[in-house]
Order: structure tokens, then sequence, then C-alpha cells
């Protein structure tokens, strides 16, 4: 694989399997709103992310059944599990912190999907252009575990990447998001996060006691 391949995968795992973590959301009234609800929902956030998915992306007649959506969801639940374990000794995002799966398991879910549609390395080469090393299904079809597999081969890179280790949870009031901290003094996901962190800070200082 060329370096700018793999620049480029690394881009995508980290955007991925964020994007897979973050559609667990605060839902602006005081809740967790999740955008996998349902197979649609699914379907949905999949065709949204046909540049991340690379060779594992759907064409416009591809839509989530109940299996996939369940394999989705148990898949979103392992990297959380796992970016909470990354984070450490940070405190994990407040949305699931009580009932986080254990990381045994957690690792087993997350090397059984990526497992579950073995690839093989291809190689592109356009004339006059630089070569393209993709992932290809093991004999040339993949069936309905193709997403979930994509999904979790993308957190294992991240997951076993640079970016790992920058991977902080917010927690800003309400928020419940994780995000790759991108310069030394970011404390929060988005600046609209440290806004309500420092309203509710002078808030507590100045409460009446």
């Amino acid at each position: 694989m060329v370096l700018a391949e793999v620049i480029i995968k690394s881009v995508s795992d980290t955007r991925i399997a964020l994007d897979l973590a973050l559609t667990i959301r605060h839902d602006g009234r005081g809740g967790v709103a999740d955008d996998l609800a349902t197979p649609d929902g699914l379907t949905r956030w999949v065709r949204e992310r046909r540049g991340p998915l690379g060779d594992a992306a759907p064409d416009d007649t591809w839509a989530a059944d109940e299996q996939t959506l369940e394999a989705v969801r148990s898949l979103r639940a392992a990297v959380r599990a796992l970016f909470a374990h990354a984070v450490r000794p940070g405190e994990p995002s407040p949305a699931d912190a009580g009932r986080l799966l254990p990381f045994g398991e957690a690792l087993r879910l997350l090397n059984t999907a990526a497992a579950a549609v073995p690839t093989v390395p291809h190689l592109d080469w356009v004339p006059d252009r630089d070569p393209v090393a993709h992932d290809h299904p093991i004999g040339g079809t993949a069936g309905p575990d193709v997403v979930p597999a994509a999904l979790a081969r993308a957190a294992v890179g991240f997951l076993a990447g640079p970016d790992r280790t920058a991977l902080r949870a917010c927690h800003a009031p309400r928020c419940v998001r994780y995000f790759v901290k991108e310069h030394p003094r970011q404390e929060w996901c988005k600046p609209s996060c440290g806004n309500r962190a420092r309203v509710a800070r002078h808030h507590e200082r100045h409460r009446t006691p």
C-alpha cells in the first residue's frame, strides 16, 4: 500500500469510527437520541458515508434489515466500550458510563465483526496515475455482513492508530460525544460545548449557598 493511501485510510478510519460512536447523541431536550434506532435510520446513515466506507459502500438499492441493524448496534456498543477504555484515566461518555460492555467482550465482538467478511488486498494502477490499494471481499461478492465488517475494520484501524491517544470524551453539560483532540488546549468537542461548560462553571461559582 502506498504512503498516500495509508494516510487516507487512517483519516477515513478515524472519521467512520467516530461517526459510529456519535450515533448516540444528546437529543436537545435533556435526553439521549439514537440515530440507529431503526433499519431506515441505519440505511440513511450508511448512504451518507459512502466515501469513508470505500469499497464496502453499498449502492442506491441497499437497505438495512433488522439483522444488519442488530449487528451494527452490537458493534457500536463494543466500540463505545473500547473508546471508554482508550480515554482512561479520563471518564467515559456519560451516555453509557454505567452500562459499558466488559473490555474483553467488547474486544471479542469487534474482532468477530471485522473477520465476518474475509478480504484480500487488490492493487489498482491506472497508467500515469499513482497505484491505489483496496481491500476486496474474498469471492468477489459480499453478503449482509459487509457493512458491519467494514465498520469494525475501521474501528480496528482507528484504535490501533496514532489518533487513539488523542481520543477524549466531552464532558460539557448534556454532551455525550467522543472527539479527537486537535490541539493542546482543546477541552470540548466543539465551541458550543465550551460555551455551555463556561456558563455552568460561572453559575456554580456564583450560586447562592
